[in-house]
């Protein structure tokens, strides 16, 4: 069992506190009693209204507690600022990556997207070791069947598709990122290349920290998939990814785990509502903007400037 606080990290707008309020929910459920967490909700800017029914989710083992990015990334920007002149909105989108340097108190933590929920016990997940590792995450196994996505990953990132990692929930080692200095060096590789990236902080995670990754199994990133393709078997944490929203859209894998939770929050009508007024036209727009990101995954393998070119002439990209 942990011996003390497990660290969760969520990062949300206002738009989207009703879901990281129904991940939370999920969490509370199923975490065992003697287990303590801190989730801490990492933002820019959020309503008193959202702060107050997020809190609300607290219980007498999980403390829901709220960070403002702007401090804390202002700190890191003016520690690095020989590295980095990208402004203060370049580095919000990278945020996960600097967990380990605006909480140097904590060894270990878990990030989560808020598209999530958790059916499982997430201690499970905390206690699995590390070792060398820098992370833990699992592949992304809803490329294997998208050839454009395949032939990114192995000639743009110089990656094997069957390695390539969603970084939608990870298992950090941040006494390890600190002690291999990985924000700086990712930031170092930001200013000198800005590559072109489809999804750009998981791509930089993937390419830095390959070979020091532990593979985490599906069960604890369990994404939805077309019907033709069969579900995981007891998911522990299921991760609505991209466009499979069951909020948007109607019967979709492991859909009625997030209705379990949601119906159990405060946004339970506002979800329901939200559901009901996706239009078809909008729900085909959300499929056209899949097939745009596909089209621009096939295209970045020629751009001059790839992770695999810039490996190649000897630049190291793995920490």
């Amino acid at each position: 069992m942990p011996s003390a606080i497990i660290p969760v990290f969520y990062a949300i707008s206002d738009d989207f506190a009703p879901y990281a309020a129904v991940s939370i929910k999920s969490l509370t459920s199923n975490a065992d009693s003697n287990d303590h967490y801190q989730v801490i909700i990492l933002h820019q800017g959020l309503s008193d209204q959202t702060k107050t029914s997020l809190s609300a989710l607290s219980t007498p083992n999980v403390e829901v507690r709220f960070k403002a990015l702007t401090q804390s990334l202002s700190t890191i920007q003016n520690q690095h600022q020989n590295f980095l002149r990208a402004d203060f909105f370049t580095l919000t989108i990278f945020y996960r990556l600097f967990i380990a340097d605006m909480f140097p108190q904590f060894e270990k933590a878990i990030y989560i997207d808020s598209d999530t929920v958790i059916p499982g016990n997430l201690a499970n997940l905390y206690e699995l070791p590390l070792a060398n590792n820098l992370i833990g995450a699992a592949p992304d196994h809803s490329i294997e069947h998208v050839p454009p996505m395949v032939d990114y990953i192995t000639n743009a990132l110089g990656l094997p598709a069957n390695e390539y990692i969603n970084s939608g929930v990870l298992l950090l080692n941040l006494t390890k990122l600190r002690e291999e200095h990985f924000s700086q060096r990712f930031l170092k590789l930001l200013q000198t290349y800005q590559f072109d990236c489809i999804a750009p902080d998981q791509d930089y995670l993937n390419t830095m920290c390959h070979g020091r990754i532990r593979y985490l199994d599906e069960v604890w990133d369990a994404m939805p998939k077309d019907p033709q393709y069969a579900p995981v078997k007891n998911p522990q944490l299921i991760h609505y990814n991209l466009f499979y929203k069951p909020w948007y859209f109607d019967h979709i894998m492991y859909g009625h785990y997030f209705w379990q939770y949601a119906d159990q929050t405060a946004y339970k009508n506002m979800l329901h509502q939200q559901l009901n007024d996706y239009t078809t036209a909008e729900r085909n727009a959300d499929r056209d903007k899949l097939t745009t990101l596909m089209t621009k995954a096939g295209q970045l393998p020629d751009t001059p400037t790839t992770f695999k070119k810039v490996a190649a002439t000897g630049v190291p990209i793995r920490v």
